[in-house]
């Protein structure tokens, strides 16, 4: 039975600014179940009720900025194009959990739909490449625009919470997943997968590809195994506990006010 995409419209309607609230059918073919969602350049007003409350002073005891902030929706898209390979990848943060994944590494497809359901991502990812070989620069590219992907829709990272941790079971395995959205790589990965392949793909892969997707998002990301010895319970909780920790990151914090969180007062890439 063949399964129909799902599509954000928010992504399919990409770079428009001025599209319209209502939701329209997917741009991208196929039959696609619209939902609404904020369209690029739009934007959400948020208001804590505690702030609401408490005239005049933060949640800390500090002057209160103000009692509500605006944001805009944060969306990315990249398409990555190489003698190698054709990668095309959206993603809205914002979204409701739909994936729209075609790698052609159906084990890759499966992680990736862990990505948008637990993060409650949109995820839009199309990609051809030199399979034939092995997956190893399909894999690479595809995470390497996820990363930038999600670059450009964390934007100036105002009002985030910026760090990220959850711990995520299968079964007999657990990892946990620790991550900064500082604008600094880097990736200390302490997995110990038994075999050396999941159908027919390379477990060697995984620590690839989160190397890739932190080199080119700018994120701090500690993976670290607690229990498991089944191979693809090990990799799919490492996917969950990442993609709960994502969430986890890139949501507002209402008590910021929409600031920066560092102490610098600037999260950048550079």
């Amino acid at each position: 039975m063949t399964t129909a995409p799902f599509v954000s419209p928010s992504l399919s309607r990409l770079p428009s600014a001025r599209a319209s609230l209502a939701p329209k059918p997917s741009a991208i073919s196929g039959t696609a179940v619209a939902f609404p969602a904020r369209p690029h350049g739009s934007s959400l007003r948020l208001r804590s009720p505690v702030m609401a409350a408490v005239s005049g002073v933060g949640g800390n005891g500090s002057p209160a900025v103000s009692d509500d902030f605006e944001v805009s929706s944060r969306l990315g898209e990249v398409k990555r194009v190489t003698k190698e390979t054709n990668v095309h990848v959206k993603i809205n943060l914002d979204g409701t959990g739909v994936a729209n994944c075609s790698t052609g590494i159906p084990f890759l497809d499966h992680m990736l739909d862990q990505l948008a359901s637990h993060g409650l991502f949109d995820v839009y990812v199309k990609a051809t490449g030199d399979t034939h070989i092995d997956d190893h620069h399909s894999n690479e590219d595809i995470a390497l625009a996820i990363g930038t992907a999600l670059l450009q829709a964390l934007g100036d990272r105002k009002g985030i919470n910026r760090f990220g941790h959850f711990t995520a079971p299968l079964d007999e395995a657990a990892v946990e997943v620790i991550l900064d959205l500082s604008g600094r790589p880097h990736l200390s990965c302490g997995l110990s997968i038994p075999t050396a392949r999941v159908g027919t793909y390379d477990t060697q892969l995984v620590e690839h590809f989160f190397q890739s997707l932190v080199n080119t998002s700018g994120m701090t990301l500690h993976i670290r195994q607690l229990a498991g010895n089944n191979s693809h319970h090990i990799i799919e909780a490492t996917f969950k506990a990442f993609a709960r920790a994502l969430r986890q990151a890139t949501e507002y914090d209402l008590r910021r006010h929409g600031t920066i969180p560092s102490s610098k007062g600037v999260l950048s890439r550079s």
